[in-house]
């Protein structure tokens, strides 16, 4: 008896409707970015200086979150967003990989303080709209980590005290929800473990804070 079922290799999957979205649910962070005017703090933040690729990096990193949110591990995914009407959808050009490419290259760790800063900026207009915790009191617990690198050419990279080359960001983690805030980048070096005799680092501690104030 012959099969009914169809031949997989032999399915070609397409649509035809200029108003389909992929990734619909990107329609939500979108919405955000555009309320909380990133594009344009970023314009305003990041100076990459007169080289190919430095002009409007608002977009071009707009660019590359949304592509990490739809799913995006390397570069050329982000053409992803060029998928239907998705497009129309985020608030902002997408730019193509090559393009992205370029900017990500202009980057040295001299700029990771214009990016501390904007994380900054966005994290203030968050919690005015809502995001913090209101006029309650919230626990945040700051600690070193260690982001091992590799090569002696890795700019910022430093040794800790576990000997190991590498990146040491502080972190920020809310006790009450685990969530964990964008992380201060620097040379510092990583805090011990309590006890570890290898530093006198003291370890960092839980401390209370409140939402700033609207600016």
């Amino acid at each position: 008896m012959r099969s009914s079922h169809v031949v997989l290799d032999q399915v070609d999957a397409a649509f035809d409707d200029e108003r389909a979205v992929a990734n619909a649910g990107l329609l939500l962070p979108a919405t955000l970015a555009e309320r909380l005017g990133l594009e344009q703090a970023a314009d305003e933040l990041i100076d990459l200086g007169n080289r190919p690729g430095a002009a409007r990096p608002g977009r071009k990193l707009l660019t590359l979150v949304h592509s990490l949110v739809a799913g995006g591990d390397c570069i050329d995914d982000v053409e992803v967003l060029r998928a239907g009407a998705t497009a129309s959808v985020l608030g902002h050009r997408v730019m193509a990989a090559s393009t992205v490419g370029t900017f990500l290259r202009l980057f040295t760790f001299g700029h990771v303080r214009q990016l501390d800063r904007l994380a900054e900026v966005a994290l203030t207009r968050a919690w005015v709209a809502g995001a913090g915790p209101g006029d309650g009191p919230m626990t945040i617990d700051a600690d070193s980590t260690i982001c091992e690198v590799y090569g002696h050419d890795k700019q910022g990279a430093t040794y800790g005290y576990t000997r190991r080359l590498g990146y040491h960001p502080l972190l920020a983690t809310r006790a009450e929800t685990g969530e964990t805030s964008t992380p201060a980048s620097g040379p510092a070096r990583p805090t011990p473990p309590a006890g570890c005799p290898a530093s006198s680092t003291k370890r960092s501690g839980g401390f209370a804070a409140r939402a700033p104030p609207a600016s």
